[in-house]
């Protein structure tokens, strides 16, 4: 588990955003849990098909990767990202 800074264009406005996030590494898989969803917007930038993502300085160099965010049945939100 670690924390890392994340950068993404929102979907609607085309701006550039960073925001820190808390993640935890499954092999090749980044999986970020959405801590008070209802009151956070970026996850949202990723619902459906996802788009894409930068982990910035992690492990060393900016990562980019595909993210994927769901919600399941109790409101909790997951932000899966598969690195390129």
């Amino acid at each position: 588990m670690g924390a890392r800074p994340i950068r993404y264009t929102g979907r609607k406005s085309g701006r550039s955003f960073q925001t820190p996030v808390n993640y935890q590494l499954s092999g090749d898989e980044v999986i970020i849990r959405v801590m008070s969803p209802d009151s956070k917007s970026w996850w949202r930038n990723f619902l459906g098909d996802g788009g894409p993502i930068t982990l910035l300085n992690f492990r060393g160099a900016d990562r980019a990767g595909h993210a994927i965010s769901t919600r399941d049945e109790k409101g909790r939100v997951t932000v899966r990202v598969q690195l390129v």
